[in-house]
């Protein structure tokens, strides 16, 4: 039998109206920037208990369905531009750690054991996100109606997962004494191509616009990855806690693997330059 959730909890992942019969609360416009990213940035950080974590995704859902609607997250190519966009917007916000913050926060560690200490505390906690999205899965489960909301609930761990693993690009990138520059909408486009091709920032690549940052065959690239990454995902759908344990599981996994290649490119670019 699924564990009794609490009325607050419940609350925040309640079943989804069909559309144009939205219940008392429901939002009726776009969804809001600052409460999108404030839930996404949450969501990043290394401490966060399970229950906050599905109160924050519940969150993310209900913005999901007040900006797209049920039917459009059910079509996989709106779901996905639900997902570009979302990533776009919150990038700007990510909250990227300088050198000397992350040498307060991890006393004793520098360089290669400092990263391999960021890239575990950034697996687990997209396991946990996975772990949690998987939870409020479970919860739904039990709850036929609410199944309606199982692709938002995907959608919105997509993005939640895809902002802690921009922060430990930015982070890795402090760690080897490679900080990115420009404004802080570059910075995050930056960020936004690193997550894409999977490998370190060109710093004669950050600048100019934000629209010319994301031009089309960025944009192709990052739906793209995020296509990849939104199908595996879908394992947290599973039924009861089974989409909980795997869904952890395979976020961690993934979180890690991206975290070395990226910690490999930025080594691989050091010893070119010594050798320079």
């Amino acid at each position: 039998m699924a564990e009794p959730v609490p009325a607050d909890e419940a609350a925040e992942n309640a079943p989804v109206q069909p559309e144009g019969q939205a219940g008392p609360g429901s939002l009726a416009g776009p969804a809001d920037e600052a409460e999108l990213s404030e839930a996404v940035v949450a969501l990043t950080g290394d401490d966060v208990p399970a229950k906050d974590r599905r109160r924050l995704l519940g969150r993310l859902v209900r913005l999901e369905i007040g900006e797209r609607g049920v039917k459009d997250l059910f079509r996989p190519r709106k779901a996905i531009g639900w997902v570009t966009d979302s990533v776009t917007r919150v990038a700007p916000h990510i909250p990227v750690r300088d050198l000397e913050t992350l040498r307060a926060h991890h006393p004793g560690l520098e360089g290669d054991a400092l990263a391999e200490r960021l890239i575990r505390n950034a697996a687990r906690v997209t396991a946990g996100i996975g772990a949690a999205g998987g939870g409020v899965a479970a919860v739904e489960w039990v709850a036929t109606p609410s199944l309606l909301s199982a692709p938002v609930l995907l959608a919105a761990e997509t993005v939640a997962v895809v902002a802690v693993e921009m922060k430990l690009i930015g982070e890795l990138h402090s760690v080897y004494g490679r900080p990115i520059p420009g404004s802080g909408s570059q910075r995050a486009m930056a960020l936004v191509q690193a997550w894409a091709e999977r490998r370190g920032i060109n710093p004669l690549r950050v600048g100019g616009s934000v629209a010319a940052a994301m031009g089309t065959a960025l944009r192709k690239e990052l739906r793209d990855r995020l296509l990849k990454r939104f199908g595996r995902n879908l394992s947290t759908m599973g039924p009861f806690l089974t989409g909980a344990a795997v869904g952890g599981f395979l976020n961690r996994r993934a979180t890690h693997s991206l975290g070395e290649e990226i910690r490999k490119d930025l080594r691989n670019t050091d010893q070119r330059v010594i050798e320079g």
